[in-house]
């Protein structure tokens, strides 16, 4: 028997590695995923005697979301103006924590202890006691500006942005604490020497960010964008959430619809998701 070659030893310890991760995700995240989708184009019942019972209906689930249920629509574009909004604040706001995290100053680890710490904490029930009690608002802010009065005149595709931002700002900077970690650990990575030669030959401070750490570490602002949707979509107070889980237990739509609702919140999160990803890979090519 021949021995192996030291490339195919590689091969197979990593397949080893991440065969218990396969077999995860084929036995309990594939198969309940596509029997979902199944369960899409489907009207089901669960009875006593005979358990799931299935009615094959076509695409009735998804034009009853698309053309009937008004609330489904209005809080999935809702959603998806919301990430709009918050994923670049996050990540425009994690890659400058980065970057002050990354340079020479005293008490870094306690920084980067600090910034983290929401992501320790970070739960549903928690957020939701801290925006009840105002705690996620900048009160101070509110005080001197009136974001509401300020853009009461302005068009309103600007206007409601702007307020939102404004509203939300605790709560969206809450979830990038991943982020800068991943940020750091990208910037720990770039070649100190790049740094040294581009000053010698007269470079600023702000074309050594566009020339040098921007193209280092786009890879990592598509990981980032990922991890944030994710993070948002799967988060359970994001709006579209509770409506799949309200359809699911009930009696008049159930199981089958909202399968269906939770389809099309996938396929229009991966659609968001390649957009950034396909708009991030054009400007670092540019």
């Amino acid at each position: 028997m021949k021995k192996f070659k030291n490339s195919t030893l590689k091969q197979i310890y990593g397949y080893l590695f991440i065969s218990p991760w396969l077999l995860g995700f084929i036995f309990l995240t594939a198969y309940p995923m596509l029997y979902s989708l199944y369960l899409s184009f489907n009207k089901v019942k669960i009875t006593a005697d005979s358990g799931i019972i299935t009615e094959f209906i076509k695409f009735d689930n998804y034009k009853y979301a698309f053309f009937t249920d008004v609330s489904f629509v209005q809080s999935l574009v809702n959603f998806l103006i919301q990430l709009l909004l918050s994923v670049p604040v996050i990540i425009v706001f994690a890659l400058v924590i980065a970057l002050l995290l990354n340079s020479k100053i005293k008490m870094k680890n306690f920084f980067r202890t600090i910034f983290f710490l929401p992501v320790i904490i970070t739960s549903s029930s928690v957020i939701n006691e801290l925006t009840q009690q105002g705690a996620t608002q900048l009160p101070g802010l509110s005080d001197i500006l009136n974001i509401s009065a300020l853009t009461a005149t302005w068009p309103v595709y600007i206007a409601q942005p702007v307020n939102y931002i404004f509203n939300n700002l605790i709560t969206i900077l809450w979830f990038s604490g991943i982020q800068i970690l991943v940020f750091l650990a990208g910037l720990q990575k770039i070649n100190v020497s790049m740094y040294e030669a581009a000053k010698i030959d007269g470079a600023t401070s702000w074309e050594i960010f566009w020339k040098i750490t921007l193209p280092a570490i786009q890879p990592l602002i598509i990981v980032n964008v990922v991890y944030t949707v994710v993070l948002l979509s799967a988060f359970p107070m994001n709006p579209v959430s509770p409506i799949i889980r309200d359809n699911m237990f009930n009696i008049s739509t159930g199981f089958g619809y909202a399968s269906a609702l939770a389809w099309i919140y996938l396929i229009f999160l991966l659609g968001f998701v390649g957009i950034y990803a396909l708009f991030t890979v054009r400007r670092g090519r540019d």
